[in-house]
């Protein structure tokens, strides 16, 4: 039985296919468009789950869409009712979309793969509970899902047993933690259900200033984690931005300007939200916790993915253990979608595997062999040397220990927002530079971002304060009292951006200024190449861990195709890239040539 999941028009639109129970493949349309965040309908992503089974449209037995279209709709004109006439102009903007194709959704998608079938449409945070429960490793467990706004509901909490989910409770628009933390992301000049990331890795350089105000002011929290918003300081019910002039004058002026220079207010800012998230996640977790009496609890929603929120949930034992989703976000919703009619809709049975989820490490994308690497290299006359399989991991091994950057492009794309040692960027998290160099000469973004380490899941906990897998760097934690290097008095004087120039730890790459580290645990079961080849680099260099990010540059979605990671390879400062066996050297590449030429001169036809 094969069973068809979508989600689309907010943002991250994906596709997935669950064969049998059986998650066969997953992707973003972000991906294939090369739009970021690309919202509309996932075509693309469809097509390569369809190529993927060898099947058409036709052969579906069901087609699930993340969330109840009507209900959404609902929302946006009774929002627009009890703000008029405010609103008015974002109300005509989102109208034309709803009336060609967001209604229309059994339509759409019989006209855009011929399926005739029944289409099912789980509630917004029904889908987000099926992704975080139904993959994970337990039973039982609680869940929680938090995130922008579904339908109505913008948090809820419940139980998985079995095969069956049941909400419990929920929090509802406009009250929600996922639009106050996009409130402060757009408030601080960065891109909302884009930019939240850097709020989180802006938080370390600041100070918790506003917390206070910002409890007193915007947010009644409750000791059961359940919250209300004052509505006056917000426009996103109305208007077409996120903050409105009562909160500017809160914090002490406008919002800054997109890519003009972080003050100390946007650091003390990133700081102070970051807390009121991470104290309002562990309320709800306690109060879960007394409720239900679950051991574990699973996450989903777009706020799961910030992992020191879920680093600080595992450090205080509310649950013995926690799953995240890894594809947590929307693009989640279509996974969770599929699963809800498998196991919810038609009674299937589930038995999870302790320790062991059914993710398959998140690499759920397309695969390209070396036959199609090879053809792509002969065809555009790029210059390369071939790798025997044994020869692969120690020679970029010994690359990484010369400091160079290399890409890494190998099996199946990853599932979600982070790259996992398929389509990754991976250095030295030993090389005190390596930071700097890789995001400003590799990434071409912000300086203060942090590197992730992937680390060998054997030896964890020789390099981190944690004693569990981490698969999909969705936890924090402190590196090693004994790795860390402390700060002289001169250097705790420093503030901001400042901090960047001490080196934290003997792998101070991946070493945030607070010294911690967001975590990518490798294992041979799920990618046995990328553990081989940390594996080679302990061997040679006595270090277990290297860094590991995304194949993109900013702006960019992570690359897909060959083409896709040539192009990045080469319109960066990347040493070498390797796809599949093959080595590719930057010194002996023709310089490219203009984007717009790109299409006509590398092909992969």
């Amino acid at each position: 039985m094969r069973i068809l999941g979508i989600s689309a028009y907010y943002h991250d639109s994906a596709a997935c296919l669950v064969e049998d129970g059986r998650i066969a493949a997953a992707a973003q349309e972000e991906r294939f468009t090369r739009k970021k965040h690309d919202h509309n309908f996932p075509a693309h992503a469809i097509r390569y789950c369809l190529q993927h089974a060898g099947i058409g449209g036709k052969d579906l037995d069901y087609v699930a869409f993340y969330d109840k279209p009507f209900l959404k709709f609902e929302r946006l004109l009774e929002t627009y009712l009890a703000y008029a006439p405010a609103g008015i102009q974002s109300f005509i903007m989102a109208m034309p979309l709803w009336i060609k194709q967001k209604l229309w959704m059994k339509e759409l998608i019989n006209q855009e793969i011929g399926y005739e079938g029944k289409v099912i449409f789980p509630e917004h945070h029904e889908s987000h509970a099926a992704s975080a429960f139904y993959p994970s490793p337990f039973q039982e467990a609680a869940f929680l899902t938090i995130d922008g706004v579904g339908e109505w509901t913008t948090s809820s909490y419940g139980t998985g047993k079995d095969n069956r989910l049941e909400i419990a409770a929920d929090i509802r628009f406009p009250h929600s933690l996922g639009l106050l933390y996009s409130a402060f992301t757009y408030y601080t000049g960065f891109k909302v259900n884009s930019g939240e990331y850097k709020v989180m890795g802006l938080a370390p350089y600041g100070e918790p200033k506003y917390v206070d105000a910002i409890f007193r002011e915007l947010l009644d929290l409750k000791e059961d984690g359940s919250f209300k918003m004052n509505m006056e300081y917000f426009n996103y019910c109305a208007g077409l931005t996120m903050t409105n002039k009562k909160f500017h004058k809160l914090f002490g002026g406008p919002p800054r300007k997109p890519e003009s220079k972080l003050t100390r207010r946007d650091m003390d800012l990133a700081r102070s939200v970051q807390e009121v998230v991470e104290e309002v996640v562990l309320r709800m977790g306690r109060h879960i916790r007394k409720e239900l009496g679950m051991k574990y609890l699973c996450l989903a929603g777009g706020v799961a993915l910030n992992c020191v929120a879920n680093g600080k949930l595992l450090r205080e034992g509310i649950f013995e253990d926690i799953w995240i989703q890894p594809a947590a976000g929307d693009a989640g919703g279509a996974l969770g979608a599929a699963l809800v009619v498998w196991h919810q809709y038609l009674g299937n049975p589930r038995v999870a595997r302790p320790g062991q989820d059914a993710m398959q490490g998140a690499y759920l994308g397309p695969e390209y062999r070396n036959g199609e690497i090879s053809a792509f290299l002969q065809k555009n006359a790029i210059p390369h040397a071939e790798l025997k399989d044994a020869e692969i991991a120690p020679a970029v091994a010994k690359l990484l220990a010369e400091e160079k950057v290399v890409g890494w492009f190998q099996g199946r794309m990853e599932f979600g927002p982070r790259a996992l040692g398929s389509r990754s960027i991976i250095g030295d998290a030993r090389s005190p530079k390596m930071q700097e160099v890789m995001n400003l000469k590799i990434k071409f973004r912000e300086s203060f971002r942090p590197f992730a380490p992937s680390v060998l899941g054997e030896k964890v906990s020789h390099y981190f304060d944690l004693d569990r897998p981490s698969p999909y760097m969705l936890l924090v934690a402190d590196v090693k009292k004994e790795r860390q290097r402390p700060m002289s008095e001169e250097q705790q004087k420093l503030f901001g951006l400042d901090k960047l120039k001490v080196a934290r730890s003997d792998i101070p790459a991946i070493t945030h200024v607070d010294y911690t580290a967001r975590i990518q645990t490798v294992h041979r079961e799920t990618n046995p190449l990328y553990h081989e080849l940390i594996s080679e680099f302990e061997k040679a260099q006595g270090c277990g861990v290297i860094i590991n990010t995304s194949f993109n540059v900013r702006g960019e979605p992570i690359v897909c195709t060959p083409e896709d990671a040539y192009r990045c390879f080469m319109r960066t400062n990347m040493d070498y890239l390797v796809m599949g066996n093959y080595l590719l050297d930057k010194r002996e590449q023709k310089p490219l040539q203009q984007d717009s030429d790109w299409k006509k001169e590398f092909t992969l036809d």
